[in-house]
Order: C-alpha cells, then sequence, then structure tokens
C-alpha cells in the first residue's frame, strides 16, 4: 500500500519536510495545536458546515414562504437536498484533484468563493428550480473546505497530534450548524444566506497567512510524480477497497443528519410525540453532539493509540440509541432532542473518519482521496432520502428508517473493523500508478 516513500523518489528527499520541520522547532504541543493552518482550518469548516446545513435548518420556512404547501414543501425539500448532496459529490472530486495537483491552499481559496458566492445568491431565490441550481453551486464549493483543511493539518502537525488536531479543527467547525440554528432564528432565512456568504468572504482574508503543507511543496513540479489521477483510485484492486472501505465508514453518520435529524419532523409525528419536532433545532442538538465527540473521538483514539478502536466504539454507540430513539417509548420532544444529541455524539467520529482517509493514501493521491471520501459520503444521502420518500408512503416512517438504519450499520461496522490501522503512519508515502 504504501508504495513509494517520498523520500526515496525525490532528490531533495533529505528535505521532504523542512518548511514544516523548520517552524516546528522549539514548539510545544499546544503551539502545535494553535498554529495558524490549524486556527483557520477550524474557522474555514465552521463557515462550511454553516453553509452546508444552512438549507436543512431553512428548507420549512423557506419554501414555505415561496408559497409551497406542507406536502410539496417534503417532497420539494427532499429534491433540493439532493441537488445540493449531488453538487458534494462532483465538487468533492473537482477540489480533491486540484488539492493534489496544484496544492491544498488552491481549494481552500476557491472552494470557499464558490460557495460564498452561491449563498448571497441563496437569499434572493424566488422558486424552487433556481433553489435547486444554486444549492448544487454551494454543494460543489462546500465539497473542498473539510478535506483539504484536513489534509493540510495532517501533514503540517506532528504525528502524535495528528487526531486531537483533526478533532480539534472539527470539534469548532461543527459548532457552525449551532451559529446557523440561533442567526435564522434572529433574522429571516434570507438575512441567514447573506450572514454566511458574507462570513466566507472575510474567512478569504484569513487564508493570506496559511502556508502551504512541506510535504506536498517538494513533490508540487516533480513531473514524474503522477497527482491528483481520480482513477487511480479504481485501477488498483487494493486501492479501490481502502477508498470503499473508507466511504463506508462514514455511512452512519449522514444516516443520522441525512435521515433522523433532517425529516425529525416527520419522525416525531410517526413516534407519537404531541409537540411539533422542529428539524432546525434537532439538527443544532444533533451537532452539539457531533462537536463534542470529535473532540472526544480524537483523544480516545489518542489513548487507546487505536483510530480502528475509536471509531467502532462510537458506531455501537450510535446503534444503541438508534434502537432506543425508533422502539423505546418516548413522549417529549425534549426526549427526543436527547437522543438526537446523544447520536450526534455517536457520530462525532467525522474528523477521524476523514483523518484515515487521509491517511490511508499517499501523498500524490491524499487531497483527491479526503476530499472525494467525505463527499461521497454525503452523497449517500441521495439514497438515503429516495428510499426513505419511496417507502413510507407504504411501510411507514419507522419501518422505512429502520430498513436504512440496518443497511448503513452493517456496511459501517464491517468497513471499520476490515481496514488498516493508520495511527502514528507516517504519511511521507506515495502511491503506485
Amino acid at each position: 500500500m504504501e508504495s513509494n516513500r517520498t523520500s526515496d523518489l525525490l532528490p531533495d528527499s533529505m528535505d521532504v519536510n523542512i518548511p514544516n520541520v523548520a517552524q516546528s522547532k522549539g514548539k510545544t504541543n499546544v503551539q502545535h495545536l494553535l498554529s495558524i493552518p490549524v486556527i483557520v482550518a477550524a474557522l474555514g469548516y465552521f463557515v462550511d458546515i454553516y453553509d452546508l446545513l444552512l438549507f436543512g435548518i431553512v428548507r420549512i420556512p423557506s419554501l414555505l414562504s415561496l408559497g409551497y404547501t406542507d406536502a410539496q414543501v417534503s417532497i420539494i425539500g427532499a429534491s433540493i437536498i439532493n441537488w445540493q448532496m449531488t453538487g458534494l459529490i462532483l465538487g468533492g472530486i473537482l477540489w480533491g484533484v486540484l488539492g493534489d495537483k496544484k496544492g491544498r491552499l488552491s481549494v481552500l481559496f476557491g472552494s470557499i468563493l464558490t460557495y460564498s458566492l452561491a449563498n448571497i445568491a441563496c437569499g434572493f431565490v424566488q422558486d424552487a428550480d433556481t433553489y435547486k441550481i444554486l444549492r448544487f453551486v454551494a454543494g460543489i464549493g462546500l465539497a473542498g473546505e473539510l478535506g483539504a483543511g484536513i489534509t493540510l493539518v495532517s501533514e503540517i502537525l506532528p504525528k502524535r497530534l495528528r487526531a486531537i488536531g483533526t478533532s480539534l479543527v472539527a470539534c469548532i467547525g461543527l459548532l457552525g450548524a449551532v451559529f446557523a440554528y440561533f442567526t435564522v432564528e434572529l433574522f429571516d432565512w434570507r438575512t441567514a444566506y447573506f450572514i454566511g456568504g458574507g462570513m466566507g468572504m472575510l474567512l478569504l482574508a484569513l487564508r493570506v497567512g496559511v502556508f502551504e503543507s512541506g510535504v506536498f511543496s517538494h513533490i508540487k513540479n516533480k513531473k514524474h510524480v503522477k497527482k491528483g489521477n481520480f482513477l487511480m483510485l479504481f485501477t488498483n484492486k487494493d486501492r479501490l477497497f481502502r477508498y470503499l472501505r473508507c466511504i463506508g465508514i462514514g455511512v452512519v453518520t449522514w444516516f443520522v443528519i441525512g435521515i433522523l435529524a433532517t425529516f425529525s419532523n416527520e419522525l416525531g409525528v410517526a413516534l407519537g410525540i404531541k409537540e411539533p419536532v422542529q428539524p432546525g433545532l434537532a439538527i443544532m442538538w444533533c451537532y452539539i453532539g457531533l462537536s463534542l465527540g470529535d473532540l472526544s473521538s480524537g483523544l480516545i483514539s489518542h489513548y487507546l493509540k487505536s483510530r480502528k478502536k475509536a471509531v467502532l466504539y462510537m458506531i455501537l454507540f450510535t446503534l444503541v440509541f438508534t434502537i432506543i430513539l425508533l422502539y423505546a417509548p418516548i413522549n417529549t420532544s425534549f426526549i427526543f432532542y436527547t437522543l438526537i444529541a446523544l447520536l450526534g455524539f455517536g457520530v462525532g467520529y467525522w474528523a477521524m473518519f476523514v483523518t484515515i482517509g487521509a491517511e490511508q493514501f499517499g501523498t500524490n493521491m491524499r487531497a483527491t482521496a479526503a476530499t472525494t471520501i467525505p463527499n461521497m459520503v454525503r452523497g449517500t444521502v441521495i439514497l438515503m432520502t429516495s428510499l426513505f420518500v419511496g417507502l413510507k408512503e407504504y411501510i411507514g416512517v419507522i419501518e422505512s428508517v429502520t430498513i436504512i438504519a440496518v443497511i448503513c450499520f452493517i456496511v459501517s461496522i464491517y468497513s471499520i473493523s476490515s481496514i488498516s490501522e493508520t495511527h502514528g503512519r507516517d504519511l511521507d508515502f506515495l502511491e503506485d500508478d
């Protein structure tokens, strides 16, 4: 798998990590974790999550204000989510390839400009068709932030701090969902889109001081090294199965976010909860749990010296509370939101899962893998929502969700159990053609 070390291929191999090493000398662990690249990656992910989940929070009020009925809101809302997720899949490929060909920073600049402009445009939308197109464009832009940020942070931090650093990025970033909820509570949905776009533009200024990964800088101009070839993920059996397992690990996370939280209003009715369950509030509590879970998963991985054990324990925790949510007697929205927060905590291995993806692949394919993997997972929401909408009319909401849950947990548990351990892995290696 680790076919060639960068140092074995490059003439200047003795200095592969010089830019990062030079800046690392004399630094404490805290100084490493609070360095400019880590802070900017965290703030970037904060804005990314705000914009990514904003439609889920304003889905009902925005579509109702455009004149659609309650029945249309469910169908049109699912369609718009699918358009956004399709944009994420295509954007993941686009930004991942660019990240390996042009550098991690080029992705961070380009992606944020794209989704910021798209979100500002969403504030002017007047019909569902335009809404779909703009969320598609926003999805393309949103696809680049996390993978490029995690890749950059993974390559510049000492490997002993990699799990904690990437989890810190996710912990701070995921609070963007909380900020999005309160923004919608204080302002109307159009203003919330303008705020998201404006935050993105401000973030561009902060990116100026971020330096490129030293590991990538030393292969950037090496023409004999193939970089960012997306098709290479499919031309080697071992590499393909690594890639598919990485995607499989994350499927449960978006089952919780894309089904349990996003369609929580319908789930609340099916469970017999008298008070209306608000999807925006459910998403907020889910992401509070996610933020705490992401920080915890990093610490657990650091303590156990194992990515696999940390993620497996989190998945099993999520499985238990999914069963409780669907089949235990739940009488109040308070209990429902509490369970959603616990489920959010359970799937709070998101940063760890993306880190595993980055660590599984060589420097010349790392951004491509780390950027496409989470977006392929997000893209599975298209299948989940389509299955949910198709089945619920025939077998009911709870039964439909149960079928989707069984599939997702089987895939994720198998994937994390069968993938190779990457804790402490040296990232100075390349993928063969």
